[in-house]
């Protein structure tokens, strides 16, 4: 196996994908010698590109990808061949009836591992344990379960920004906005930390809101950049402060001393994986967490 070629498929969110590095580093370990590469979204895979786990990513196109979907679907060609040239093809996409995993088989004679699209929170297993699982079959035990991200660009020197990360999935996450206008106007009034202000689509205004009176030699905000980027610039900073989130998972990965604010998910599946990561809750939901908590964590040994 290892002149062999093996492929991971990963959909999902950002989120999911951080916590699915364990396994793809995994593979990297075991089969030092092997073509590796993802298929997935482009701008969430290419991380892993980026931070050298594997050889080569792919894009995930929908349409090629729907007869595989159906029952005696019609195959794209492109993809036939595609499949036909991997030893071994672990999928984490949802399948639950395994129609992918037949389609497949008619084009490749390759191994074909199937993971799960998401943990059982039933169980109360970390995320990263849960995709790790699957490579047991590839005798594959006790792997790192800490997702870990080592850019090939990494910066060489420290910032004194702070980056913050004020948004996520779900606003039922977020903390709630004013206690973000409090904690950036103590962070400018009462500290010399300059701030990064991240986010994509669903925080723009809210980004443009909380800069909106900061001088600007204080806050930057950086608005939809590429992965890659963002994972740059975030590594470069004194640390990261964010909710249950894709971004987080990945300032987590980043190795950033990372302080998480966390609302209701199940904290024993989805938290951030570290010795450097931080989680603060508050009994009465996350609107309980105060600014002065968070200064005190986030300035903690500055």
């Amino acid at each position: 196996m290892s002149k062999g070629r093996i492929l991971v498929i990963r959909g999902g969110a950002i989120g999911d994908f951080i916590l699915t590095l364990p396994a793809i580093a995994a593979l990297r370990q075991q089969f030092p010698q092997a073509h590796l590469e993802v298929l997935g979204y482009p701008h969430i895979v290419q991380l892993a590109h980026a931070g050298g786990l594997v050889d080569r990513v792919q894009a995930i196109e929908a349409r090629e990808l729907a007869g595989f979907f159906a029952r005696n679907g019609e195959l794209s060609e492109g993809l036939r061949d595609y499949f036909s040239e991997f030893n071994i093809i672990i999928s984490y996409l949802y399948d639950p009836d395994e129609i992918f995993k037949t389609n497949v088989a008619r084009c490749s004679s390759g191994q074909f591992i199937v993971g799960p699209h998401r943990p059982d929170e039933t169980d109360k297993i970390h995320a990263t344990t849960v995709f790790l699982k699957p490579l047991e079959r590839l005798a594959i035990f006790d792997a790192d379960a800490t997702p870990r991200l080592v850019l090939s660009h990494q910066p060489s020197t420290i910032n004194s920004q702070l980056a913050l990360h004020p948004g996520s999935g779900s606003e039922r996450k977020n903390w709630p906005e004013e206690n973000w206008v409090e904690l950036i106007a103590r962070l400018i009034n009462e500290t010399s930390v300059n701030l990064l202000l991240v986010g994509g689509e669903a925080e723009g205004e809210r980004l443009q809101r909380l800069a909106a009176a900061l001088p600007p030699t204080r806050c930057v905000v950086a608005k939809n950049l590429p992965l890659v980027e963002l994972a740059q610039r975030m590594k470069a900073c004194r640390g990261f402060l964010g909710h249950d989130s894709g971004i987080t998972h990945l300032a987590a990965a980043l190795g950033l001393p990372t302080t998480v604010l966390w609302a209701h998910t199940v904290e024993e599946i989805w938290r951030p994986q570290g010795a450097h990561v931080t989680v603060l809750r508050a009994a009465g939901g996350i609107g309980g967490i105060s600014a002065q908590q968070v200064i005190k964590q986030v300035m903690r040994g500055k």
